[in-house]
């Protein structure tokens, strides 16, 4: 009977309920094998799922564990989450500007298995920082703070747990389907009342063009809806890495520099406009007043105070953070305007150096990554530095710069 399945979304047939739940729910209880789960994801990927396939995977995901409720705290709790980039720490700088706006903000992340670290990894990377809380903890945290960052709870969702780590293995993480159940179905069930999905689109983000990242937003949308659940999405832009820092300690660091109102450009544009969109949904006010509410509160110094006192809250010491002190500095051999950063390659040599994790039980190292000392746009000379190393060692790592940085 599942080699029925399998055949008939091979032959890129619609699945009926009954179907959809024999192969996953299988999966999950042990009685389909990796092998045929595979085969059967493979399927998903190269024929694609109906609009009904997608919304049934999302309630298979969604009951196969725990639905959380935070209905007790008071005011209309928004979850933001990210489809993934380099240098992305846009949760570091987001949570605690909207916390300090007087919305409750619940983070529930995870780790990754890319060559970045996740969200848990960057704040793992502040010595003494507890991502693992009970429930009676987080309703207390936000009570007394506003706001937690935390990892998610071991019964969230386990057959999607379970499926992503297939996917991940198989080489079946693209497809558009599969990734808008997987995100919507631990959104509903971490307990939001509303639901902001950034949509990464470029080289170094799973979807790779506009319209893939507009399908993919707009079924979450509907998924969303079929929930009772308000979902809004942004579509950013990760052809070059967002912001100067890639890895952990680092990527914290650049945060904190954020905060205290000392950055600007395309990252801190995008955390200002995800905040926003974050308040304005929460409050429902104007996409223009949540904006000048969330610049007054970074200019002012409170969202910066709001970061420091949900880490300290959640045993962390920001003044212990430790980068690497064996650094190479790459210089440019060439003079021109930098055209392009491949976020991607920039990526694959932040994993080289140690930041990411390729296996799930691979040791990160957070004091490791790149520094981006130029950004697309700049004009460089020969000798300028290009990029820092933070490296475990001083060895020398072997990669091409060519494939990093498009200078003409």
């Amino acid at each position: 009977m599942i080699k029925d399945i399998i055949n008939k979304k091979r032959l890129g047939e619609e699945l009926t309920e009954e179907e959809m739940r024999m192969i996953f729910l299988g999966y999950l209880e042990g009685s389909v094998p990796d092998y045929q789960m595979s085969s059967f994801l493979m399927a998903i990927c190269i024929n694609g799922m109906t609009e009904n396939e997608t919304f049934i995977l999302t309630d298979l995901f969604l009951n196969s564990g725990d639905i959380l409720d935070f209905s007790n705290i008071p005011g209309v709790k928004v979850d933001k989450h990210s489809t993934g980039g380099v240098g992305d720490k846009t949760t570091l700088v987001v949570v605690p500007i909207v916390a300090s706006c007087g919305v409750p903000v619940i983070k529930m992340s995870g780790r990754s298995l890319g060559y970045t670290g996740g969200t848990i990894d960057k704040l793992e990377s502040i010595p003494g920082y507890q991502v693992e809380l009970s429930l009676d903890d987080v309703r207390k945290q936000v009570a007394e703070v506003g706001a937690v960052m935390m990892g998610q709870t071991g019964k969230l969702c386990p057959l999607d747990k379970k499926v992503y780590a297939l996917r991940d293995a198989s080489g079946t993480t693209d497809s558009i389907a599969l990734i808008a159940a997987s995100i919507m179905s631990k959104k509903i069930a971490g307990g939001a009342d509303k639901i902001l999905i950034d949509v990464k689109v470029g080289r170094g983000a799973f979807m790779k063009t506009e319209e893939d990242a507009k399908k993919l937003s707009d079924i979450m949308i509907q998924i969303g809806e079929h929930y009772g659940k308000e979902t809004r999405t942004i579509i950013s832009n990760m052809d070059a890495p967002l912001g100067v820092a890639v890895g952990n300690a680092l990527e914290v660091k650049e945060a904190l520099y954020i905060l205290e109102g000392k950055g600007k450009g395309a990252f801190y544009e995008l955390c200002v406009l995800l905040a926003s969109t974050m308040v304005s949904m929460a409050k429902d006010i104007s996409l223009e007043d949540a904006k000048n509410l969330v610049e007054e509160t970074i200019a002012s110094g409170q969202a910066y105070r709001k970061f420091l006192e949900i880490v300290a809250y959640q045993g962390g010491d920001v003044e212990g953070i430790l980068i690497s002190s064996h650094t190479v500095s790459v210089c440019s051999q060439q003079s021109g305007i930098v055209r392009g950063i491949n976020a991607l390659e920039v990526a694959k040599l932040s994993c080289m150096l140690g930041a990411g994790r390729m296996k799930k039980e691979d040791e990160i190292d957070p004091s490791v990554g790149v520094f981006l000392n130029v950004s697309v746009g700049e004009e460089v000379m020969v000798g300028d530095p290009l990029m820092t190393l933070y490296q475990k060692t001083g060895d020398k790592v072997v990669y091409d710069i060519s494939k990093i940085f498009e200078i003409v």
